[in-house]
């Protein structure tokens, strides 16, 4: 058959790579890559500490100058070139270890985000059952500090004693009463004047269950201990769904998103619904968007915002390099690039409202203030969110649904990083694209077992180093040096008539147009160069 014929039946221009079935497929993919795990759990945070509403406007401003230029770089080099991200650095030969920096940091993260898709898939499991297995402190995990026992000891008329057990006030002498500051008095007792011995040390149910039933965690980084084989089943389970989505490459997972991309959504939505029913709602979005204009002027907020939108955003990864390089040539990648970009930000203001109002109904259970049980990361979905749904009638239904939530925001960062590994190796040795499948497979094998560093008692450290320093630094380097390569080495004008060749001369003659190249040759490079120094210092 020749080439023509066999590209009109499989309606793929690149018969060797094969192309995305229709631009939906490209699309969702995309915004499952960018929205990800840190849209839910980082930018409320951010937001609360660096000002409230104040936060967007240099959030904005990155977003303008730094987020949405190296997105349409990144999108329009991958497609032009139709390579993955090592290959494609033909056009730049000198700057090829920029796609070999992006492989290496896309396969590290791959391991420990996968151990993080399997804390999501514990909890989901754990949801199903009629009592949430983090209420309560009667649990065979819980220790002496959990914070409910001190709460029971008192409603059953006892003080929590020095030897950390509940000693009944009936049962105790007068000099033994006296020692803990307990005043008799007709048939009471005055506990104005006692504290709990061990006030400082409490731990939340959440927290025991987090840190003492699912992590099973060590004292220390030195002491590995034991694989923990239920996190070891959950974790091969991620890694099989991985596998199963992508075992026919772009044709599968380009479906298979059309569930996992829109699904949070779904569930977002719900949550909020929910949220703003509940009462201390608007302490918690009160705190979300109130501005405060005078932390503006603080050199962090700038920094945050230039990193978060660096990170949610998902550039310098290779992702977005290798699922533009699916496109058929003359897709609109402009039109792409500003869709996905703008509704990846707009998720993550959506997100913070779901989060704070459930976030200020917990604060209203507790009888703190929101500053007191607002949190971030592993905290924020894997201690206080817990709590919360907890505290919700339905609470199982409502924990299922949020960690599936988080299981599918996963997987789609996911998807995209495990393509990015396989597509990588393929396009460099290109007789074993006709063995994707065995790539992918041997992937997900070593991917597996390197994880399982992460699932012994000292794995929760791993997981946080690598969280802390495995692709931070390194992902700004790669974007400064990827501007610098495609606007002054690569050359700007051969750029901009490559994007002309996609899209038409129309989106590229327009006078505004000009801002693209104005901010790929300076001020984005700038912009990512002053982050890394603050960053660093």
């Amino acid at each position: 058959m020749s080439s023509a014929k066999a590209e009109l039946v499989s309606g793929d221009e690149n018969l060797q790579r094969g192309n995305w079935s229709n631009k939906m497929d490209f699309l969702l993919s995309c915004l499952g890559y960018a929205v990800g795990l840190g849209n839910v759990w980082r930018f409320p945070y951010l937001c609360y500490r660096n000002g409230g509403g104040a936060f967007l406007i240099p959030y904005i401003i990155m977003l303008a100058f730094a987020g949405l230029p190296l997105f349409f770089l990144e999108v329009s080099f991958g497609q032009y070139c139709s390579q993955g991200p090592i290959t494609a650095w033909r056009a730049c030969p000198a700057f090829r270890g920029i796609g070999y920096g992006m492989m290496v940091v896309s396969a590290y993260v791959a391991i420990y985000y996968n151990v993080i898709i399997m804390y999501a898939i514990f909890f989901m499991f754990s949801s199903f059952r009629k009592t949430l297995p983090w209420i309560g402190c009667d649990h065979s995990w819980n220790t002496d500090y959990c914070s409910e026992k001190y709460t029971d000891c008192i409603n059953e008329k006892g003080i929590i004693l020095v030897n950390a057990s509940c000693g009944l006030l009936d049962s105790m002498t007068d000099s033994e009463l006296a020692f803990y500051n307990v005043t008799p008095t007709f048939e009471t007792y005055d506990l104005s004047r006692y504290s709990d011995p061990f006030a400082g040390m409490r731990k939340r149910p959440t927290e025991e269950f987090w840190k003492e039933r699912v992590l099973s965690e060590a004292d220390s980084m030195n002491e590995p201990g034991r694989v923990v084989w239920e996190l070891a089943l959950c974790l091969l389970l991620a890694w099989l769904i991985v596998f199963f989505c992508l075992v026919r490459g772009i044709k599968s997972s380009g479906k298979v998103v059309y569930f996992t991309a829109t699904f949070p959504y779904v569930v977002l939505f719900i949550l909020l619904i929910r949220g703003v029913t509940l009462p201390g709602h608007q302490e918690g979005i009160k705190f979300f968007i109130v501005p405060k204009f005078d932390r503006l002027s603080d050199p962090q907020v700038w920094l945050d915002a230039a990193v978060q939108i660096f990170y949610s955003l998902s550039a310098a990864w290779g992702g977005l390099l290798t699922l533009a390089s699916y496109n058929k040539f003359h897709n609109n990648c402009f039109f792409d690039s500003m869709f996905v970009a703008i509704a990846n930000c707009c998720t993550s203001i959506f997100a913070g409202f779901v989060i704070f109002s459930i976030i200020g109904y917990m604060a209203h259970q507790l009888g703190k203030p929101v500053e007191e049980v607002i949190d971030q990361g592993f905290g924020l979905a894997f201690i206080a969110y817990p709590e919360a749904v907890a505290s919700l009638p339905g609470a199982p239904f409502w924990a299922i649904l949020f960690f599936f939530m988080l299981l599918t925001l996963g997987l789609d960062s996911q998807f995209a990083i495990m393509e990015t590994i396989v597509t990588a190796i393929c396009d460099e040795i290109p007789h074993l694209h006709k063995k994707k499948t065995w790539v992918l497979g041997t992937a997900c094998i070593v991917g597996y077992i390197l994880g399982f560093s992460c699932i012994t008692e000292a794995g929760p450290y791993w997981v946080s180093m690598m969280d802390s320093y495995g692709a931070s630094f390194a992902l700004l380097l790669y974007a400064v040096f990827e501007t610098i390569a495609i606007s002054w080495v690569y050359g700007l004008r051969r750029f901009m008539n490559d994007i002309r060749t996609m899209v038409g001369d129309r989106i590229v003659d327009h006078p505004l147009f000009i801002w693209w190249g104005i901010n790929w040759c300076t001020i984005t490079p700038a912009l990512l160069v002053v982050s890394g120094t603050l960053w660093r210092n």
